[in-house]
């Protein structure tokens, strides 16, 4: 029997050994990361004359705490900048506690309700900042 090869598959099978050295012939089966969750919640109240409620409320694996109370956006003589510079530091260093401890920022999602009842507006702006940690 007469085996024939060609210049081709001469080729192709002097580069299987190669291949095979660089691990394109046995990839590791990728691996799921696994997560635990955290979650911070800012709400601030836009309500005018000061009467509202701005809190943060922090949630892990099945506990809620409302946390620290926040400024809110209005006082009696209409938007308090520095009560929203003030809310500003305390979300930033919470942030910064929470990535200290080894938690990442994963997703940052947004919301406004807001109402009019005829005598002036009032809502709340919520944000919603998901850590994540592997386990």
């Amino acid at each position: 029997m007469h085996i024939r090869i060609n210049r081709r598959t001469l080729g192709l099978l002097a580069a299987l050994p190669i291949a095979l050295l660089l691990g394109y012939g046995f990839r590791p089966t990728p691996t799921t990361q696994v997560y635990t969750y955290r979650q911070f919640t800012t709400i601030e109240s836009v309500v005018p004359g000061g009467l509202g409620r701005s809190r943060v409320i922090i949630s892990d694996q099945g506990d809620q705490e409302v946390g620290r109370d926040l400024l809110n956006f209005y006082s009696m003589v209409g938007i308090n900048f520095k009560n929203i510079a003030s809310n500003d530091r305390m979300i930033v260093d919470q942030i910064n506690t929470f990535t200290a401890e080894g938690w990442e920022l994963h997703t940052v999602t947004t919301g406004v309700n807001s109402s009019s009842n005829g005598s002036g507006g009032a809502g709340i702006f919520i944000t919603r900042y998901l850590f994540r940690k592997p386990v």
